[in-house]
């Protein structure tokens, strides 16, 4: 489910804000299924190009690609299996599935247990891993094309069924098909 905020600036320490785009009522240490989506600044073609239907990666879309798949590695303790995952010119989608670890299980089965998300230091969880994932790649990218630069934001969907993840994981893997029709799609 996405959180509908109204999109207004919030004061926080005296400081406005944009209000969060993560469920409210949703912890998200949580294990279950991720859908993520991050775009370039400005929908910036960086990461290769769409050629009859294919992705072809160039270098530093191989450098997203790798550093997606080195996720559960570089965080064994959360217990992270990756699903479906694609690289787009400007932007990447990817289902991971964050299991029982010692972060999120609190006796109770953990998910969604009304906890409500916290501002505040964001550790072993959602945001903690697209953060690193994000600036492992722009380390990297900025050696190539010093002008590299995500989105500051990601876009997040908890899926909560077959169905969903059925229809998410056919969305990831046709994206390049569809990429005339997809609404990250910028010349």
């Amino acid at each position: 489910m996405h959180c509908k905020t109204s999109g207004l600036k919030q004061l926080y320490k005296n400081k406005y804000r944009i209000a969060s785009a993560r469920h409210p009522y949703w912890d998200y240490t949580n294990a279950g299924f991720y859908f993520i989506t991050i775009c370039t600044d400005n929908r910036i073609h960086y990461f290769g190009e769409i050629q009859n239907g294919f992705m072809c990666l160039n270098e530093l879309g191989s450098i997203v690609w790798d550093e997606w798949k080195k996720t559960p590695i570089i965080r064994p303790d959360m217990n992270i299996s990756l699903a479906e995952f694609i690289v787009m010119p400007n932007h990447v989608h990817g289902i991971f599935i964050i299991g029982d670890n010692e972060y999120n299980v609190d006796g109770n089965g953990g998910g969604g247990t009304g906890i409500s998300n916290q501002f505040g230091a964001q550790r072993k969880n959602v945001s903690s891993i697209i953060r690193g994932f994000k600036s492992a790649i722009t380390i990297k990218a900025r050696v190539i094309n010093p002008n590299f630069k995500w989105q500051p934001r990601f876009h997040d969907h908890i899926i909560r069924d077959d169905a969903s993840f059925q229809r998410i994981a056919n969305y990831i893997c046709n994206n390049p098909f569809n990429w005339d029709k997809d609404k990250f799609y910028y010349k």
